[in-house]
């Protein structure tokens, strides 16, 4: 199974007041789509869509242990070093699922917190991990093997996360085993890297200034 992420820009920031005279932060907006084919050229079937949302709901969104991250991450796991917002609900509009998430007093959260308060446009990244079949139309369609990780990172849009998701962390697969996840480079990549000395030289300057950016925040 791969690492599957699929990254939607048109959210809302909201700010409430508590009982007690605090503010919070949020974020709402469309989390999920189901049975469009995306940007990335994938679709995904709502019966799998909504078996996944109903297990998240259960398992995590209920239990307050539904977590994201701000940036992109490099596996399905959640680290809880970059906790940024906390999904408080995720419910169904059509063939969409739509989704609110309270940005959260932590150092991942405080940076989203600044950037959002300074105006810049943050989106939401979905992430699970599944397998894909080419239908008909030659639309790749998300297999019923697909497990969602987390309904909601928080990402901005430019195009170098865009390459690096698709380039390396798309670019690996991951296997259940005993309930619990490993990683496998996929061969074809690495041959395509020994295969291009100067493109492998250059692309792996990309990820190491992507990475480091990633890491400074």
């Amino acid at each position: 199974m791969r690492l599957i992420t699929e990254q939607i820009d048109d959210i809302q920031v909201l700010e409430e007041e508590t009982k007690t005279g605090k503010k919070n932060l949020y974020i709402e907006g469309t989390f999920l789509q189901g049975e469009i084919k995306n940007r990335n050229g994938r679709m995904y079937p709502m019966e799998t869509l909504a078996r996944e949302v109903n297990k998240y709901n259960e398992s995590f969104i209920k239990s307050g242990r539904a977590l994201g991250e701000l940036g992109h991450p490099e596996g399905p796991t959640v680290n809880l070093d970059r906790v940024s917002h906390l999904i408080t609900s995720l419910v169904q509009e059509g063939s969409n699922f739509k989704g609110r998430a309270r940005i959260l007093d932590t150092p991942m959260g405080n940076i989203a917190r600044s950037l959002l308060g300074e105006g810049v446009k943050l989106g939401v990244s979905s992430r699970g991990i599944g397998s894909l079949k080419v239908n008909k139309e030659g639309v790749n369609v998300v297999a019923d093997d697909f497990m969602l990780a987390t309904a909601a990172d928080i990402v901005a849009d430019p195009s170098a996360p865009d390459a690096f998701v698709s380039g390396i962390m798309e670019g690996r697969e991951w296997i259940w085993e005993g309930k619990i996840l490993k990683e496998r480079e996929l061969r074809a990549i690495e041959q395509q890297f020994d295969n291009a000395a100067n493109s492998k030289v250059i692309e792996e300057m990309k990820v190491s200034a992507f990475a480091k950016l990633m890491n400074s925040l």
